[in-house]
């Protein structure tokens, strides 16, 4: 589990092919790795992954067939920014929302426009995830636990604030990159509930 506050900008190293799916190597920037262990959890974008081989500068991951294909992860390459954030502990201030790192699809940016010293964002995001976006709910972009301040028929609109832009990844992106999107936990369940009975 994960809160949306992104601790670090790290930067995807190397992309190696290994029989079908991938490993990345992430160089951490500022994020500390002390107290990680190997198989501990580490939000990559957004994407709940597994750490591995561990040193001082970062760690790798293996990225199955099914994340490739249903995350941003699939068209990452060497050099490409990638938002981190550790697992949450008992101890982990819960300033954002319970962000689980498991991505429900990918979405686009569709306008960025200047408001005051902030921005507004506006994304598009699959039919299937429309239902499950409330306004003034929480939505994890890129990992970025956000609260969503309007809907549009396909999708709803964000506003960034100064810290947000320069302390992820928001602000190297355009409009037209697709971006991970992780609807509210909580919707989720409540959907599935409904579906059953």
């Amino acid at each position: 589990m994960f809160t949306g506050l992104i601790q670090a900008i790290g930067r995807i190293q190397a992309v190696e092919a290994r029989g079908g799916d991938v490993r990345l190597r992430i160089a951490c920037g500022g994020l500390s790795l002390e107290g990680v262990s190997e198989g501990d959890s580490i939000a990559v974008s957004g994407v709940c992954l597994t750490a591995l081989d561990l040193d001082a500068a970062g760690f790798a991951a293996d990225v199955s067939v099914e994340t490739l294909e249903h995350t941003t992860l699939g068209a990452c390459r060497a050099g490409d920014g990638v938002n981190l954030e550790r697992s949450l502990t008992l101890a982990t201030p819960l300033g954002g929302h319970f962000v689980s790192g498991h991505v429900d699809g990918v979405g686009t940016v569709r306008s960025i426009s200047n408001e005051a010293r902030s921005q507004r964002w506006v994304f598009e995001i699959p039919a299937a995830l429309r239902g499950f976006v409330a306004s003034k709910g929480s939505i994890a972009v890129n990992g970025v636990s956000l609260t969503v301040n309007e809907l549009y028929p396909e999708g709803f609109g964000v506003n960034l604030i100064p810290h947000t832009l320069e302390n992820t990844t928001f602000g190297t992106l355009a409009t037209g990159a697709a971006v991970n999107i992780e609807v509210d936990l909580l919707a989720r369940y409540v959907e599935r509930l409904l579906q059953v009975r």
